[in-house]
């Protein structure tokens, strides 16, 4: 009998040696010789084709070649077509087995009104040559099918990496040009500028990306400026990129003033900014009531028309579990991530919030000193109790500030809640019965409140973070001009600092006072400034110390260089200001959609069931039968079912609604957290009173 499924084994190892080549490397170089071997010669050849896929790879940074990418390709579909054709036949089998059912059989299954399609659904006899034949057609059309499939794949997810691309380019292009607009006036080369601006990728993401492509050109290739430039614009999947690179290397080619074309183009992205804010809001308006339609009202007038049939005709229970259950998240969390691939390129630049520093801060230490072949280094020891300390600092910070490291860390949060909300389930439930129904029953509650309760304090952990984050962004701007000023006035950058970490800028005091601090015991001013960025832990502060940090570099005249930034962070405050006032409206939406669903559910709950049931029972007692009409009569259903199938949908639905309104009002779904616990304490109190 085993023997039987050898083959399906097989295709199964077969199959698997792909996403083992993912993480084993020793695979992934058999793989890739094996390709080369069965492919390598016939992908060699120069076509259009080859040109447009080669154009491809370019813009997905994927860091291989056309050679190996393709070849691997046609060994993949290949390999599937062979797995493919295999599964086709023990699918067709398997398919054949399920469907083979009697006449008789298939009327038991339907109403009684439906008995002329028993002949209809009843499968035939098949004979041994139509077996094979339908086989043999199932493997084919499976195994062609995977292997087209998995051709397609490979050079469609080429297109989709390529594209999200270009939506991280087009996000972070704006500030991109800003800091490149910034540091030109700085007195500094625009080589120079290229190289710092790709120094920090991780501040000014995508684009900078993208333009550290054209400076590896220069530097390993030795490649002029113009020549890097307009091969940018050839590869990047950005409009807009090869737009700013076409033109940027026109203008150095034709010896324009390159300050003048920066600071249009800053201004022209200013504008667009304000215009891809309202197309934004638009787009967030749609989904919205595409929300509200879809996955609101959509499920309850599903459910209420399958509860009305299952109370009245047939068993509806597995159907309306289904929606409830399975249904109704899966195409929330599908919306979700729609939502967030569409509007990413539309939405204000995604921040950054890691912790590795790239500001340009020299942290290397002494090298240890050559001494006949051997490595003395005296330092060696202290550098290894520093190792030591850095490694248990987390663990201290804990210890000795839990509320504050709380707050910069929300989802440590859970850590805490999670083991308390076992517990507390776990003490409450008091099962009267081993009854699967009967155990739900007891847990849902408890395990309900338990959610609460963790959802609950990661919210408030997490908004109060957040909250603390606005406000420091909030005296960015003013602390950039106030700085700007006083560097005009002749200070130096470090009285500058200095002197401003005197003044009152709300939030923001606390850490410049230690930033002060720093510079009089005796830190320079880069140091002083990286551990100021580490201490805030805001995009908007990491790209302000970046830019200040390199703008010292080239003069010790930064105060254009912070008008232009301050100039940035206002108008960044001023569309978020404008954006959170727009999604309020949004959010009601959502909100009322959610309380009108919870309504119906509970009307359904507290009227309609318990009047079916009472007709039920009273129509046992006098041992009469309600008609209702030539499908049938009253079903006796287990409406208990149905009640707490309604409070477990209703539950979902909180949280799903929740996070929805988070991603579409705040554009993230940590923001939907809180959204979520209000919607769902407000569907737990409502059911206790039923």
């Amino acid at each position: 009998m085993l023997s039987l499924y050898l083959p399906l084994v097989a295709a199964c190892c077969l199959a698997a040696v792909v996403p083992l080549a993912s993480v084993s490397r020793w695979t992934n170089v058999l793989v890739s010789r094996a390709a080369l071997g069965l492919f390598g010669d016939y992908v060699s050849g120069d076509s259009p084709r080859k040109r447009r896929q080669h154009r491809k790879l370019q813009a997905a940074h994927v860091p291989t070649t056309h050679r190996l990418y393709a070849a691997r390709t046609l060994s993949y579909a290949g390999l599937f077509g062979v797995v493919g054709s295999v599964v086709g036949v023990y699918a067709l089998a398997g398919l054949l087995g399920l469907l083979q059912l009697s006449e008789s059989a298939v009327r038991d299954a339907l109403p009684s009104a439906f008995d002329f399609l028993a002949s209809a659904a009843a499968l035939p006899e098949v004979a041994a040559g139509e077996l094979f034949v339908l086989l043999l057609a199932s493997s084919a059309t499976v195994g062609a099918g995977a292997a087209l499939g998995t051709y397609w794949a490979r050079w469609q997810w080429l297109d989709q990496r390529a594209s999200a691309r270009a939506a991280g380019i087009e996000a972070t292009l704006p500030r991109t040009v800003a800091f490149v607009y910034a540091l030109s006036g700085s007195g500094m080369s625009f080589p120079q500028v290229l190289e710092t601006l790709t120094r920090n990728e991780r501040v000014y993401g995508e684009a900078a990306r993208e333009v550290g492509v054209a400076v590896r050109d220069m530097n390993t290739f030795g490649t002029d400026v113009l020549s890097a430039l307009r091969a940018m614009s050839r590869r990047t999947p950005s409009d807009g990129m090869e737009e700013f690179g076409e033109n940027l290397s026109s203008v150095l080619g034709s010896g324009r003033s390159l300050s003048s074309f920066l600071r249009e183009q800053y201004e022209r992205y200013q504008e667009e900014a304000e215009a891809r804010q309202e197309q934004y809001l638009e787009l967030v308006s749609t989904f919205a009531e595409v929300y509200v339609t879809v996955l609101v009202a959509g499920p309850l007038f599903f459910m209420t028309i399958l509860v009305v049939i299952g109370l009245v005709l047939a068993d509806t229970l597995d159907i309306v579990r289904f929606i409830g259950y399975v249904g109704i998240p899966l195409a929330t969390a599908g919306f979700v991530v729609y939502i967030d691939s569409i509007t990413r390129s539309l939405r204000t630049p995604s921040e950054t919030d890691g912790t590795e520093r790239q500001v340009g801060v020299d942290e290397t230490v002494g090298a240890g000193i050559a001494d006949g072949g051997e490595i003395a280094d005296r330092w060696q020891p202290n550098r290894e109790r520093l190792a030591a300390y850095d490694r248990f600092a987390p663990l201290r910070d804990w210890v000795t500030d839990p509320l504050g490291t709380l707050i910069e860390r929300p989802a440590g949060s859970f850590v805490l809640t999670v083991p308390l909300g076992v517990v507390w389930v776990l003490s409450r439930v008091d099962p009267v019965s081993t009854a699967p129904m009967d155990l739900v029953v007891a847990f849902d509650g408890p395990v309900v409140e338990a959610t609460i309760a963790v959802l609950g304090l990661y919210a408030v952990v997490y908004e109060l973070k957040k909250r603390r984050t606005r406000r420091v962004e909030q005296a960015v701007p003013d602390f950039l001009d106030r700085l700007a000023s006083v560097n005009e006035a002749g200070l130096t950058v470090v009285e500058s600092l200095h002197r401003v970490g005197q003044t009152d800028l709300g939030a923001l005091s606390p850490d410049l006072r230690r930033l002060r601090r720093d510079i009089e015991w005796g830190a320079n001013a880069e140091t002083a400034l990286a551990r100021f960025e580490r201490r805030v832990e805001s995009p908007m502060v990491t790209r302000s110390v970046t830019l200040i940090t390199n703008a010292m570099r080239a003069s010790g005249d930064i105060s254009p260089v912070l008008r232009i930034a301050a100039d940035e962070a206002q108008g960044t405050r001023r569309l978020q200001k404008e954006r959170r006032q727009e999604m309020v409206t949004y959010l009601l939406v959502i909100y009322i959609s959610f309380f009108v669903f919870l309504g119906i559910i509970a009307a359904l709950t507290v009227s309609f069931i318990p009047a079916v049931e009472q007709a039920n029972v009273g129509m046992g007692q006098t041992g009469q039968q309600f008609s209702t009409g030539f499908l049938g009569t009253i079903q006796s259903v287990d409406t208990d079912a149905y009640e707490l199938v309604f409070f477990h949908t209703a539950v979902l639905q909180g949280i799903c609604s929740g996070l929805v309104a988070g991603q579409l009002g705040e554009g993230s779904v940590k923001d939907g957290v809180k959204h979520a616990t209000i919607l769902l304490l407000f569907t737990a109190v409502a059911f206790l009173f039923i």
